[in-house]
């Protein structure tokens, strides 16, 4: 009985391949639809922050003509827009508007005593127009905060008295300088509002506010702080909806962030109530901003290019310059980074993209697309139960139906859960099952033929290399289509569980090496034989190179992975050559690694266990499309050449790897004697 179940189990294997062809097949439309997605935005928006050129501004001789002045430098070297915050008492007493004065500074000024019970603050406007300009302003703002505000004049000057103290009102949020922004208008630059949701929200004032921006181009708003417009209220107001209600009816969108350590709060349920009418942000900080030209050249290429990023955010502030004796800026950095000599614009031109106000990517969702994504999950669902039919085949039809339905429960349940989940094990299942393949295939050619000469070798090395690589990209389609959804491309939803992806496709190789090599299946007498093995210096030797080799793939896997000095001058040649970067571990490691690992070891069968390593390649390929923020037609770009840098690598290895062997053949004799 076991040994039938064994057979039907067995067999079924061709059968879950005809499943997973069917699943590839299904996921072609919904692969289209997402690169017609992503090309849906070509305008790249280059976005300076305008409190951060007051703050400079506030350090020159000539405050206004400086600010004129770097206006126009920066309109001219391609900056579209300017960043304007909520204004405070501070910010409008920087710009000339108003003076601010607490009790003490009254009573200094008029030679009177300081009043015993009164700590208010008083406000006297520059000019006449700043007094029409601002008092309804400022009236309305701290009538909403409940703070009593009175009329005072002092020698024929207009002003105000606010009832509260100085400290508390210069916190006071009010609405953006509308002067500035009228000035910035007029020069050409468009608006991108930074607002905040530091004090209760009130509909009545945001529907001012909302107005107020449409009536200046305001397309769309970047939040300032670590939260939405109107999170903190929500629970008890509901004001998300209220607000989202605003964003929609002023044709207004949202700018999220990219990489900040935590999700500003209730953006992701804002972004839902508003259609996902978002764009990606790249920020620039003050102190990135003095790096070298070329470097923030890169970053803002990289970004637009490689992240589906349109909106570039750059930081400016003064700094102490000792050296100089003097208050420095790097403005001219900026610039010089657009234009010359980092070419920034004129890179990202060569790329298809545009300057412009950033627009949100229109999702291409075609009718068929729902159900090409059920038959591409159960597609998934076959290469998944194929990968462990390779390491338990009695298990497999068994595993097929569960899976089946326990997807069906989780669909209703939580269908994100589902698609990331089948996601993340069909990207580690279809590496896993290309390089038990490969090991299968070595081992039958080396019992077959255990003396092939190297050009024969070198010929079936190359076509293993290349059907493993072909299986491993059957992942690619399955993640494509499970992941296809806007909320990945702007990162509003992160695909979870990549850490697994670096390291499971190895674990499983090495045990299959290790326990499934000799008989194709596991048993205990193997484990009982592998630790019944003395270890000898060459294992230690050899453990130790794993280690190094692994410490140095832990170091390149994320974000803050550290690169040296040639890797970043062969970045700059790659990207400038051919536009595309592909990754360092697949072509300097993983794929050189298999193709020498398996010519090797066609020969000396215990040279295997490297292509416990060399999985690096296979599933860094699958890894790369993982990130649902690449375009997909970059990524397989990147994929493709990494491969035939790779094959280039290997062959060099090879050769290398002869040299050595003949060395070794020629010399050893002597060492012995």
């Amino acid at each position: 009985m076991r040994q039938k179940w064994l057979y039907w189990n067995t067999a079924s294997r061709k059968w879950l391949w005809i499943v997973v062809i069917i699943g590839l097949i299904a996921s072609i439309p919904v692969i289209s639809d997402r690169v017609q997605t992503e090309s849906s935005a070509k305008k790249v928006e280059l976005v300076f922050n305008y409190r951060g050129l007051l703050d400079i501004s506030a350090y020159q001789a000539h405050p206004q003509d400086f600010m004129n002045e770097q206006l126009t430098r920066l309109k001219d070297a391609g900056v579209t827009t300017m960043a304007v915050f909520e204004s405070t008492l501070d910010e409008l007493k920087k710009s000339r508007r108003l003076m601010v004065y607490s009790g003490q500074d009254l009573a200094n000024m008029t030679k009177n005593v300081i009043p015993s019970n009164d700590n208010y603050t008083y406000v006297l406007f520059t000019n006449e127009e700043n007094a029409q300009t601002y008092t309804p302003i400022i009236e309305q703002t701290f009538a909403d905060r409940e703070i009593p505000v009175l009329p005072w004049e002092y020698e024929g000057r207009s002003g105000l008295i606010l009832q509260t103290p100085p400290e508390n009102a210069n916190m006071q949020p009010l609405q953006p300088d509308p002067v500035a922004v009228k000035m910035l208008r007029d020069k050409g630059f468009y608006i991108l509002p930074r607002i905040a949701d530091s004090v209760p929200y009130n509909q009545e004032s945001m529907e001012r506010l909302l107005t107020f921006f449409e009536e200046n181009g305001v397309k769309r708003i970047l939040f300032d702080g670590d939260a939405v417009k109107g999170y903190n209220d929500n629970a008890e107001m509901k004001s998300l909806d209220m607000f989202a209600q605003l964003l929609n009816k002023h044709h207004i969108g949202l700018a999220a962030i990219e990489n900040l350590k935590k999700p500003q709060s209730g953006f992701e349920t804002l972004s839902y109530k508003i259609d996902y009418n978002v764009t990606r942000l790249y920020s620039l900080s003050d102190g990135d901003a003095n790096l070298d030209v070329d470097t923030i050249a890169d970053r803002f290429v990289l970004a637009t290019k490689d992240r589906n990023i349109r909106m570039i955010y750059m930081n400016a502030s003064p700094s102490r310059n000792t050296a100089k004796a003097m208050i420095t800026d790097p403005i001219d950095n900026l610039i010089n980074s657009l234009g010359e000599p980092g070419h920034a614009i004129e890179r990202m031109g060569k790329h298809g993209f545009e300057l412009g106000q950033a627009e949100a990517f229109t999702v291409k969702d075609s009718s068929i697309q729902r159900y090409a994504k059920l038959v591409a999950l159960i597609g998934a669902i076959a290469m998944i139960t194929l990968m462990v039919s390779y390491f338990v085949p009695l298990l497999t039809l068994l595993v097929f139906a569960l899976a089946l339905v326990g997807s069906a429960g989780l669909f209703l349940l939580k269908p994100t859960l589902l698609e990331q989940g089948i996601a993340l094990l069909v990207a580690i299942s279809a590496p896993t099952i290309a390089m038990v393949l490969a090991v299968r295939t070595v081992n039958y050619q080396q019992q077959r033929q255990p003396d092939a000469p190297a050009g024969r070798r070198l010929a079936q090395t190359i076509f293993l290399y290349v059907r493993t690589s072909i299986l491993s990209f059957l992942a690619v389609p399955f993640v494509i289509a499970l992941l296809n959804s806007i909320t990945y491309s702007l990162v509003i939803n992160q695909f979870r569980g990549v850490s697994l992806l670096h390291f499971a496709p190895m674990a499983l190789v090495a045990i299959y090496i290790v326990f499934y090599r000799g008989s194709g299946s596991f048993s205990i007498k193997q484990v009982k034989e592998l630790l019944r093995t003395p270890i000898t210096v060459v294992m230690v030797i050899l453990a130790l190179v794993a280690a190094v080799v692994g410490y140095y793939y832990l170091s390149r896997t994320g974000n803050s992975g550290s690169v040296t000095p040639f890797e970043m001058f062969l970045r700059v040649v790659l990207e400038d050559t051919f536009g595309v970067r592909p990754r360092f571990k697949e072509f300097m490691l993983g794929h050189p690694l298999f193709i020498v690992g398996v010519f090797a070891a066609l020969k000396y069968r215990k040279v295997i266990f490297v292509l416990i390593i060399a999985a690096i390649g296979q599933l860094s390929m699958v890894d790369t499309f993982a990130h649902i923020h690449t375009p997909a037609v970059l990524s397989l770009i990147r994929g493709v050449m990494g491969l035939g840098l790779g094959l280039i690598f290997g062959i060099v290895a090879v050769g290398v790897w002869q040299v050595a062997e003949g060395c070794w053949k020629k010399w050893s004799p002597l060492l012995k004697s």
